[in-house]
């Protein structure tokens, strides 16, 4: 079945809004378990590897574009960095909720100096 073409923008959003899930999700989830942020960065290098296959294998993309890889890996890591560091924030403050308040979105501080 061959998707018309009103049909291919959908689904290009549609691949590039489960990558950006993926990516919020992935670091959420290393967030959760407490692991270092470092080990945001390979798992969104192999996510941005397979959206870059996705778009080739589904959309007739470019497989071995530098440049297309490079803003995919920026998207991918400002989401896995983003949801890391809102998940860690969260944890921080409801677990030890005597010795940090929340100071923004993406910050906690000391409540006692």
């Amino acid at each position: 079945m061959v998707a018309g073409d009103g049909a291919m923008p959908l689904l290009a959003g549609i691949a590039v809004g489960l990558g950006a899930a993926a990516a919020w999700l992935t670091g959420q989830a290393i967030a959760e378990s407490w692991r270092p942020v470092w080990q945001v960065l390979p798992s969104t290098v192999l996510l941005a590897l397979a959206d870059r296959f996705l778009d080739y294998a589904l959309f007739g993309g470019s497989l071995l574009s530098g440049l297309a890889m490079l803003v995919t890996l920026g998207l991918v890591l400002i989401l896995a960095f983003s949801g890391y560091r809102l998940r860690q924030v969260s944890k921080m403050v409801s677990q030890y909720p005597w010795l940090y308040r929340r100071a923004g979105p993406f910050l906690w501080r000391d409540i006692g100096g």
